[in-house]
């Protein structure tokens, strides 16, 4: 995928503009369907339990995700990129305590 056309970079700077959690929500409701919003939330919600060593498995049961998307999202958070890492990251330094919750 070529991430530097300008469809992409209009969409990060869409992204880039939104200033509170509600324009977030309502723009993403606006540009993705419930199912699409659900799947990205489980996603990053994978993220965030493997980088707690949380077991395949157990993330499998609690978000309803495939093993092959686990695997993908593992992939994805020990690449090169560092996405999930930096978002992880920074949602526990805002908020360390939602995010170590873990399985409970």
């Amino acid at each position: 995928m070529n991430w530097t056309s300008t469809e992409n970079d209009r969409l990060i700077q869409a992204i880039f503009a939104i200033k509170t959690p509600d324009e977030a929500r309502r723009f993403l409701r606006d540009l993705m369907t419930e199912k699409e919003i659900t799947e990205f939330a489980n996603r990053l919600q994978t993220a965030e339990l493997l980088s707690e060593n949380v077991s395949y498995s157990a993330i499998g049961l609690k978000t309803g995700l495939s093993s092959t998307t686990v695997a993908r999202v593992s992939k994805w958070l020990n690449g090169k990129a560092g996405g999930y890492r930096t978002i992880i990251d920074r949602l526990h330094h805002h908020n360390p305590i939602q995010i170590r919750r873990g399985l409970s």
